[in-house]
C-alpha cells in the first residue's frame, strides 16, 4: 500500500503551480484577441457609423473592456468557466480519442486538474485573492478536499526550498516568454503547452488527482468508447468545472464568514 501523501507534499507541488498560473491567467486576461482594449480613442470627426461599431465592440464582455468593468464577481467567474473553460476542457479531452486506453494513463487527470487549478486562480483574482498561500489553500480544499494549514501554505515548514520553487516556477512558465524574456503572444498552442507543463508538475501527487471534481457517471461511460470518448470527456470536464466553481463559492463564503467572527 502506497504511503499517504502529506499536506506538506501537496503544498510543495501547489506553490510553484499557483505562482506559474498567475502569469498564465494574466496572459489570457490581456490577450485582447479582437483589439478591443488597444483600440485608439475616437475623434470628433470620426464617422458616426464607425464610432458606433467600435463603441459596440468595446461593450463586449472581455477583460479590459467597459462591458467587463460593469460585470460583478459572479458574472466574471462565469466568463472564466464558460469561455476559457471551453478551451481548456477541449484540450483536456483530446486524450479521450483513445477511449478506455487513454483512461488507463494519468494524462486526463493531470490535464484536467491543471485546467481546474488554473481557472481557480483566475476566479481567486476576481475575488481579490492574490496571495499565493491563500490560493494554495483554495486549490487544496476544492481539488483535493484538504484543509491546509495557513502557515504550511506560505512555505513555513522544515525543508522548504525557495530557490527550488523559483526554478520550478520559471520552468512552468517558459512557454509564456520569448528568447528575450518578454511575454509571448498567447496562442492556443501556448495555452496547450503551458497546461501540459502545469499538469506534469502535479504527477508528484498523482493519487490526489482522482479527488478533483469530475463529471457524471454517464460522461465517464461515454468516455470509455473510442473516438466518441473525446465528447464524453469534454462534457465531463465541463461538468467538473461547474462543480469547481460551486465549491469555490463555498470556500469564499466560508472564508468571509470566518473573517467576520
Amino acid at each position: 500500500m502506497a504511503e499517504a501523501i502529506s499536506d506538506k507534499q501537496v503544498v510543495a507541488v501547489l506553490r510553484p503551480f499557483v505562482r506559474a498560473a498567475g502569469p498564465m491567467v494574466d496572459a489570457l486576461r490581456e490577450a485582447d484577441p479582437f483589439g478591443l482594449i488597444a483600440a485608439p480613442e475616437q475623434t470628433a470627426v470620426e464617422p458616426t457609423l464607425r464610432k458606433k461599431l467600435i463603441d459596440g465592440l468595446r461593450s463586449v464582455k472581455v477583460p479590459g473592456t467597459n462591458g467587463w468593468a460593469a460585470m460583478d464577481v459572479s458574472e466574471r467567474t462565469s466568463w472564466w468557466i464558460n469561455r476559457v473553460g471551453r478551451v481548456t476542457s477541449l484540450l483536456t479531452a483530446v486524450p479521450g480519442l483513445g477511449g478506455a486506453l487513454a483512461d488507463t494513463l494519468p494524462v486526463q487527470d493531470t490535464l484536467g486538474t491543471a485546467s481546474q487549478g488554473l481557472l481557480l486562480c483566475a476566479i481567486a483574482g476576481e475575488h481579490g485573492v492574490t496571495d499565493v498561500g491563500e490560493r494554495v489553500q483554495l486549490l487544496g480544499w476544492v481539488l483535493f478536499e484538504r484543509e491546509i494549514d495557513p502557515e504550511l501554505a506560505v512555505g513555513k515548514y522544515a525543508g522548504y526550498d525557495r530557490a527550488a520553487e523559483d526554478a520550478e516556477t520559471e520552468k512552468l512558465t517558459e512557454e509564456l516568454t520569448d528568447s528575450a524574456g518578454k511575454r509571448s503572444k498567447i496562442t492556443v498552442r501556448t495555452v496547450a503547452r503551458t497546461l501540459w507543463r502545469l499538469g506534469r508538475s502535479l504527477l508528484a501527487v498523482t493519487d490526489e488527482l482522482e479527488k478533483r471534481p469530475s463529471g457524471r457517471f454517464y460522461h465517464a461511460a461515454l468516455g470509455m468508447l473510442p473516438v466518441v470518448g473525446m465528447l464524453g470527456d469534454y462534457l465531463g470536464e465541463r461538468s467538473g468545472l461547474k462543480r469547481v466553481a460551486k465549491r469555490a463559492d463555498e470556500w469564499f463564503a466560508r472564508d468571509v464568514s470566518t473573517a467576520r467572527t
